[in-house]
Order: structure tokens, then sequence, then C-alpha cells
């Protein structure tokens, strides 16, 4: 069986499989009554629109066969995350038996459709900025218990991750000024007690607070919710001196005028918490 994946696979993939199963499936299966469980049928996975496929490795580990039964013997992925799909191209193919496979159906193809449609969101922001070197990042704003998942995803459509959360990264936003009595003395606070290797970013409304940021001591500045006009000056005042990251309601409309400006990085929060899911469904053959 070929595993499907885009190395490497995000860690606490087994663990949130099992409870979605096991939040679906509770006691027992009360469907399965309609069939006869241990027939075995011929299976196939399939997508039903353009987009970049994402969760194939999850899907092909829930419905694989049981394990040493000689009758079912077969499930194989046929892309990999991070490939392109169309309507029709099967992705996974097998043969089970009908009782495992259908009770395994809904949970697998979930996890296909939220990941390839994050996938491919992210994708159409990435061709977006073709021929400029400003790379697409997303946010912390994910799904409860599938931000792991969800950054994969946003990998496999050709994105960048920006921290995973809290503990990776510091961000400076404006209720931390408030709450330090400035900005300057903020950065001060968190380059006092974080590590070398540890980045620090603060959230910048004004070019008087990127002013403020940069002699702080800041490693990257985000531009939040500015016009490109103000981006662009910032970017020329201070190219080289932090990374610039621009942020807030950007759109697939907006996202290339923004990178234009000179700006490193575009972060967008729709890429994990308004991205459609890509459809797909199983048939028996």
């Amino acid at each position: 069986m070929t595993v499907g994946w885009k190395h490497p696979a995000p860690e606490g993939w087994v663990e949130s499989v099992w409870a979605a199963l096991a939040e679906d499936v509770g006691p027992g299966d009360l469907s399965s009554i309609a069939v006869n469980p241990e027939e075995v049928a011929n299976w196939r996975v399939d997508a039903q629109a353009d987009g970049v496929a994402c969760g194939i490795g999850i899907a092909a580990y829930l419905l694989q066969p049981e394990f040493d039964d000689p009758q079912d013997d077969e499930c194989e992925a046929l892309v990999d995350d991070g490939e392109p799909v169309g309507p029709g191209t099967v992705v996974l193919r097998g043969r089970t038996r009908v009782g495992r496979l259908l009770t395994r159906e809904r949970t697998a193809l979930n996890y296909l459709m939220l990941l390839s449609g994050v996938a491919t969101l992210t994708n159409r922001y990435v061709r977006k900025l073709e021929g400029l070197s400003t790379q697409v990042v997303d946010t912390r704003k994910t799904i409860p218990g599938m931000r792991a998942l969800q950054k994969y995803a946003v990998r496999c459509g050709g994105g960048r991750n920006h921290r995973m959360g809290l503990y990776d990264g510091v961000m400076i936003k404006d209720n931390h000024i408030e709450a330090a009595g400035s900005l300057t003395e903020a950065v001060a606070r968190a380059k006092h007690l974080v590590g070398h290797m540890t980045r620090i970013e603060v959230e910048c409304e004004t070019l008087d607070q990127v002013k403020e940021a940069i002699e702080a001591g800041a490693d990257v500045v985000m531009l939040d919710n500015m016009d490109p006009f103000s981006m662009a000056e910032a970017v020329r005042n201070y190219r080289g001196h932090v990374v610039f990251e621009a942020s807030g309601g950007v759109t697939l409309d907006t996202v290339r005028p923004i990178a234009e400006t000179g700006v490193d990085v575009v972060s967008v929060g729709a890429l994990t918490h308004s991205a459609p899911a890509l459809p797909f469904h199983l048939e028996l053959e």
C-alpha cells in the first residue's frame, strides 16, 4: 500500500483519527445491520472537483484491510498528498469487508475533504504570488484539535507555517502592549526572558509603531491592516532590518497587491478557518 503522505507527517495524527472514529461509531454502527458485514467488495474514492489532495494517508489508514485477513488484501493510494486532482480522479482503491468499510467511510472522507480544502485554498493563494518572493503563511485560527493537520495541509498546498502555538515564538499584539504599558517595554520584557533562538514579532498598525518596534529590537514586524502605501513605505525605510509580515483581511483579490509592497510574508487566517471542503465520495464497484 502506498502511504500517500507528504513527509514529514504531522505528529499526533493517529490519536486524532481514533478520537474522530470513536465520536462517530460510539458503542456500535447501527446501520451495519442493513448489510452483511462479512461480504467483501471492491471500492474506490474519487475527487469531485479540481483541487489539491490532502488526507490521503489518513483515509488509507482508516480504509486499509485488517491485518492477516486473506479476503481483505488490498488498499492502494493512487495519489499522494500535495498532488493535483480533478473530477473523477481516483485517489484510493481497495477491497475489504463491507461492514468495516462503511463504518469508517465518513470519518475517512471528513479528513480527506477538510484537509484537501485547506490545501486547495492555500494553493490558490500561492499561485497568486507566482514570480514574487513573498511567502504565504497560515495563522493560529485553526479548528481546535486539528492544528497540526491543518498546518500540514497548508504545506501540502505550497504554503508555509507561522508559529505552531504560543510556545514557539513571541508575538506582541495590541493587548500585550496595553498591558505592558508600551511597545518598547513589552519587547524588552520578552527579550529578557526568551532565549536567543526565539524570534520576537510585534504587531504594528502605524509607521510610528514600526519605527519603535525596530528600535526596540523586534525580529519580525507585522503590518496589521495597513494600506499598501504605508506597507511599501515601511519596507522601503527598513528593508533588511527585520522580516516584514502583512496581515489582516487578506483575500485572493488583495494578496498580490499586498505582496508587491515588498513584504516577506503574508499571513492568511482564511486558509484554515474558512477553506471550503473539497468534495470526494466513496463508491462500491
